[in-house]
């Protein structure tokens, strides 16, 4: 039998991600970090941001996402009154997701941005020496409910990865969670996040609970319905760049979002 390169890859970035999910946290320093910066994506993942075009993601309300692209980076404003952020029209239940991110040198919000996955859970992105006397709020936690393993982020100015293991939570017909859902990711290659559990939103900043929009409601609507929903790229005050986002869907729910 002969695999598809689909199932080689998809194989071998689980396979790494597991062996980190394994492997005592005490011994985590003396393994070699699993590298993926700048990497193509799988054959089987869906581009959401390749350098291009922004047409895989929409603002707030659903309207066009009208985030510069310089180079091939995308450019958060900076500016989260106005913006706040933006959602991925492609969503997804269990995922291998792919984020590239570099916080600028000299910036007033510290860098300041994240991962929201189904706008419940934020993986933080935060300038490295940030908030270390709240450790559930710097970069590689899950903002306000975990702190990571280790702080594994870079200076400013330096190309970073996220690399994630995404289970949504399972919803009864109510649409409360009856299982909860989990995180593992990996930050620059090294595992910050273990199977960490989450439910809903702890934080009323969560983009389901903040100044929701129609728009927003009908996405939530989704999730409860039928656990499938975005990635969210956080507008936090500050000019993140972002290169390289890709979806790996790990199951046959995702789909494309129509209103």
């Amino acid at each position: 039998m002969r695999l598809s390169s689909a199932t080689v890859n998809r194989s071998v970035g689980i396979s790494l991600l597991l062996a980190w999910c394994l492997t005592p946290v005490c011994c985590i320093a003396e393994l070699p970090k699993v590298t993926s910066l700048g990497s193509a994506p799988p054959s089987d993942a869906v581009v959401i941001f390749d350098g291009t075009s922004t047409k895989h993601l929409v603002k707030v309300d659903g309207s066009p996402c009208d985030w510069q692209i310089e180079g091939d980076e995308l450019l958060v404003p900076g500016k989260q009154k106005e913006n706040r952020g933006v959602w991925t029209t492609f969503h997804f239940r269990d995922a291998q997701i792919h984020a590239e991110f570099q916080q600028p040198k000299v910036d007033r919000e510290h860098g300041n941005s994240g991962l929201y996955f189904h706008g419940i859970c934020e993986l933080q992105i935060y300038a490295v020496a940030e908030k270390e006397d709240r450790p559930e709020l710097v970069i590689g936690s899950i903002y306000g409910i975990k702190p990571p393993l280790v702080n594994a982020g870079r200076a400013a100015g330096e190309w970073q990865t996220y690399d994630v293991i995404f289970k949504a939570p399972r919803r009864d017909k109510t649409g409360k969670v009856t299982t909860p859902g989990s995180i593992t990711a990996l930050l620059n290659g090294v595992l910050v996040q273990d199977s960490t559990e989450f439910t809903e939103p702890t934080s009323r900043y969560a983009p389901m609970k903040f100044d929701v929009t129609d728009y927003t409601k009908k996405v939530n609507q989704q999730i409860r319905e039928h656990e499938v929903g975005p990635l969210y790229l956080q507008d936090h005050d500050s000019q993140v760049r972002f290169r390289n986002v890709w979806i790996r869907p790990l199951d046959d729910k995702a789909r494309w979002f129509k209103e």
